[in-house]
């Protein structure tokens, strides 16, 4: 019986430190991935994502879409043996509307006025 194909993946971090590798199914999507990043982020973190849409995962420089698959993410480098890959975890918190009622109301409006003269 053949053995399952897996791809193992390690998630490096903002500050440097790395979680895994885990091991995938070539058939995973990257949105599977995330849901395991914001299950499995360490606590002792100062920035969390709250779901996986806080969070961007970089690969080969290139920021991965949710409905691509795992398979799609690999380099091959010739007649290397398969390694584990390396995706940098980017977390970006959604950004919350900015109340209008908190801008300054006595600030007169700025004029862009150019005061060049041509001689």
């Amino acid at each position: 019986m053949p053995e399952e194909e897996v791809v193992e993946i390690k998630f490096r971090l903002y500050d440097g430190s790395d979680m895994g590798p885990f091991r995938y199914s070539p058939a995973s999507t990257i949105a599977m991935l995330k849901e395991r990043i914001v299950a499995e982020w360490p606590k002792d973190k100062k920035i969390a994502p709250k779901g996986a849409n806080d969070i961007k995962l970089i690969n080969a420089g290139k920021i991965l879409e949710n409905n691509k698959i795992v398979g799609q993410c690999r380099v091959h480098f010739g007649d290397l043996p398969e390694a584990v890959i390396t995706m940098h975890v980017v977390v970006q918190p959604s950004v919350t509307k900015v109340k209008t009622a908190e801008k300054k109301v006595d600030e007169p409006p700025r004029n862009n006025l150019c005061s060049c003269s041509i001689i």
